[in-house]
């Protein structure tokens, strides 16, 4: 994901920062606890898409 994209997208929910986790392709909201999907490098950037994420899920990439 290019930094750049990374840095003007936001959390649709609470519009919080995201962080990119690269062995999933998905983008995580802490706050919310969601993990939004990158499809073909495409961020998909729907609730109803997202799927609910765990913190003991988090790596040293996170």
């Amino acid at each position: 994901m290019e930094k750049n994209l990374l840095e003007i997208l936001a959390c649709p929910i609470c519009k919080g920062e995201l962080i990119f986790e690269l062995t999933h392709q998905e983008l995580i909201c802490k706050f919310d606890r969601l993990a939004y999907p990158v499809i073909e490098g495409i961020p998909v950037m729907l609730e109803s898409r997202a799927r609910r994420w765990n913190i003991e899920e988090s790596g040293d990439e996170i």
